[in-house]
């Protein structure tokens, strides 16, 4: 089966969304050029029938008494404007699709599709590079979302590669406090290496505080950039447990 795509948008009098939207990035971004934003729900769905797929676009997709609903494109301005779609990282859960995708299986009697939703902004006026990458520095938040792409997906089945075999440590506990300054330099240079931004470093029950504090020494010289964190984490067995990002 091939995938389906519409668009949803609010019907003017309840694009409540949209115009305080565009009031937060012309007064809190100083965005003076922007014209006009409109907000659209964008929802692909594959492994659904053709007849189920109609049915859900007025009871799934979309809400007719508020909403307009748009098959395959949706239509744009003449004058200037702007797109930007931003959706859920993967492996982000993504509440929306999995709320359609359920609602479409219980409304249905069917199988649970494939749905993946992403938000459309198109930003009315002429605006500059710099003005747009402040808007998707506004919109997107790194750790849960991303720039989607405007193309439709042949399909909605993700191939993830095997992630590689985490370093198994053995013997660290028997180790006297050289060979653990050594370990926590070669730890050190892994997150260097690794351009870390943050560094929390839990320390055990049997680290004194002297200990702890030449850890933090260790990676604040390997990596002077990262915001480091050292804490008493009180844990047995382990002297350090320490988290790159």
């Amino acid at each position: 089966m091939s995938v389906f795509r519409c668009y949803s948008e609010k019907k003017p009098g309840f694009d409540v969304e949209a115009r305080g939207l565009c009031g937060q990035l012309r007064e809190q971004l100083g965005i003076g050029a922007l014209e006009g934003v409109r907000i659209l729900n964008r929802y692909d769905a594959d492994r659904i029938a053709p007849e189920v797929y109609e049915a859900a676009k007025t009871v799934v997709f979309s809400e007719p008494q508020a909403d307009v609903i748009w098959d395959e494109t949706f239509p744009q301005p003449r004058n200037a404007h702007s797109l930007l779609a931003v959706e859920a990282l993967p492996g982000q859960f993504d509440q929306r699709a999995d709320s359609c995708a359920q609602c479409i299986q219980l409304m249905a009697g069917v199988d649970r599709p494939r749905v993946r939703h992403a938000k459309v902004y198109l930003l009315e006026g002429r605006l500059s590079q710099e003005e747009l990458d402040k808007i998707r520095g506004y919109l997107i938040n790194p750790v849960e979302s991303r720039e989607a792409s405007l193309e439709k997906p042949e399909t909605l089945a993700r191939d993830y590669a095997a992630p590689a075999m985490v370093e198994t440590l053995a013997g660290f506990t028997a180790l006297d406090e050289a060979g653990l300054a050594a370990l926590l330099e070669k730890l050190a240079q892994q997150a260097k290496d690794q351009s870390a931004e943050f560094v929390t470093i839990f320390y055990g029950e049997d680290v004194s505080d002297e200990q702890a504090q030449a850890a933090e020494e260790i990676f604040s010289r390997a990596c002077p950039g990262a915001e480091l964190s050292v804490l008493p984490g009180g844990q047995p067995v382990y002297y350090y447990i320490v988290s790159i990002e």
